[in-house]
């Protein structure tokens, strides 16, 4: 049973969507019915968060067991007495999971309400306070102090400092307003800082705001796999060529022990400024980050100064990691998707153009490890059926570890090529939502089980390639 409606878009992206998960081999693969069950499960599991909150462990700075020692005690704090474990994964053994209990149905709703953005909404879904910038809408009169309810408005129909909002909303939970409406609508333009504490969130689960910075990286599961799959090793140059914010990235540099070199780029400035940020955080000095478009990163000739950043001769990196730009469907949660079929389209060529830069800047003999976080097949599957076709050099490989499940059928690959992907489908996981008994009936063994099913949308393809062109 969904707490939340089932995510909703535009009406041509539902209807291609409709096609790919309804296409003529799955159906032939699995019949109609499971098919459609599946898709239907995968609409109602993207409008909610994943069941559990994954931190990697800066294992660069400490150990996890000390860490995870630390933010049990510091859970306990934020938790007021409630007992939630601090799970370590055995087959990633740099991550602690922390189950996000909810949705609690039984919170009572309160008069005063505040109306925030969609983004802001999510954020809470997965742990975060209330920030100004992230309130749209309060009640007349609400006062610092006042117990409140906060909602969504998760097709961004609000007006910004409206009385009342009798739009599409969505309830989040309850908290105290750390600010009277007027000092939040302020006219000398919006403040920041907290503006609502969340007390009562409909999914329990602990923020990480100024929570052991240094020692601890909020990332989803599957993009914890993607750097294991690369599988850096001290001393190698490597690529990360899309890499803000840089949790890939500082991850890379932690698995190769800070021994070698990780060049991160972005094309958009303030982004690389977060992943030096980040590194500087997480005390790792082998990151250089640019600011460039990975797309002309490739240099034909070699050039006469001694700048270490890009463009890059061919044949320059014993690995490189393509996190694609995409269209973003595997997110969660995700109540309302806005963007047009034109739009969602648009990252396929582009995807393409990096992919070709990165099988020429890759050494022979070297890995290229392609991901995204979306649910599309002309991203994930169709991509690896054209990269095999487009370039004979490359070879398609098992991926270690293998958490995910396998790619989806759609795009004319072979089974057996199909088992080397990964792709994470939350629809995979059975339940939805989990309450403190359940949590105490549960044995470990099935809830690491679950936190490797109830995680984002999320593609990984592993090639290396060959030596002759």
């Amino acid at each position: 049973m969904s707490f939340f409606p089932k995510i909703s878009f535009h009406r041509e992206v539902e209807e291609y969507l409709t096609k790919v998960f309804r296409n003529n081999e799955l159906i032939t693969a699995l019949g109609a019915k499971e098919a459609e069950s599946k898709y239907q499960s995968l609409l109602s599991h993207l409008s909610h968060p994943p069941a559990f909150t994954t931190v990697r462990v800066n294992t660069h700075l400490s150990s996890v067991k000390h860490v995870k020692k630390m933010l049990f005690e510091e859970i306990q704090k934020q938790f007021k007495g409630i007992c939630v474990p601090v799970l370590e994964h055995p087959e990633l053994q740099d991550i602690l999971l922390i189950p996000a209990i909810g949705p609690r149905q039984d919170l009572k709703k309160h008069e005063s309400e505040v109306i925030v953005g969609a983004q802001c909404g999510y954020a809470v879904l997965r742990g975060a306070h209330v920030y100004v910038p992230g309130i749209i809408s309060t009640s007349k009169f609400m006062k610092a102090g006042d117990l409140v309810s906060v909602y969504s408005d998760i097709e961004g129909k609000c007006k910004r400092g409206a009385k009342e909002f009798e739009g599409v909303k969505v309830f989040l939970g309850n908290g105290i307003s750390e600010l009277s409406r007027s000092e939040i609508f302020s006219s000398h333009g919006p403040m920041n800082g907290m503006g609502i504490r969340m007390i009562e969130p409909v999914y329990l689960s602990p923020s990480f705001d100024n929570v052991l910075p240094s020692h601890l990286f909020l990332q989803n599961l599957p993009s914890v796999v993607v750097s294991h799959v690369l599988n850096p090793q001290p001393g190698e140059r490597i690529l990360d060529m899309c890499a803000a914010p840089g949790g890939k990235t500082t991850h890379l540099a932690t698995l190769m022990h800070d021994q070698g070199e990780v060049i991160a780029m972005d094309k958009i400035a303030n982004k690389v400024k977060k992943i030096k940020q980040n590194a500087e955080l997480l005390q790792l000095n082998c990151i250089k980050a640019f600011c460039y478009d990975g797309t002309k990163a490739l240099s034909v000739e070699k050039r006469e100064d001694e700048q270490e950043g890009p463009p890059f001769l061919p044949e320059s990196f014993d690995r490189i990691l393509l996190d694609a730009p995409c269209s973003g469907m595997g997110q969660r949660p995700t109540m309302s998707y806005s963007s047009t079929l034109k739009e969602v389209m648009s990252y396929q060529p582009l995807q393409r153009k990096l992919f070709t830069v990165a099988v020429k800047l890759l050494k022979p003999g070297g890995v290229l490890v392609y991901s995204t976080c979306t649910i599309t097949l002309s991203e994930n599957e169709e991509q690896v059926a054209w990269a095999l076709e487009t370039f004979p050099c490359l070879q398609l490989q098992g991926q270690e570890p293998h958490i995910g499940g396998e790619g989806m059928r759609g795009a004319g690959l072979a089974l057996d090529q199909l088992k080397l992907l990964q792709r994470f489908d939350p629809s995979a996981a059975t339940v939805q939502g989990m309450d403190i008994k359940a949590l105490q009936d549960s044995q470990e063994d099935d809830l690491i089980s679950l936190a490797n099913k109830d995680c984002i949308g999320f593609f990984i393809a592993k090639f290396i390639k060959r030596n002759g062109k």
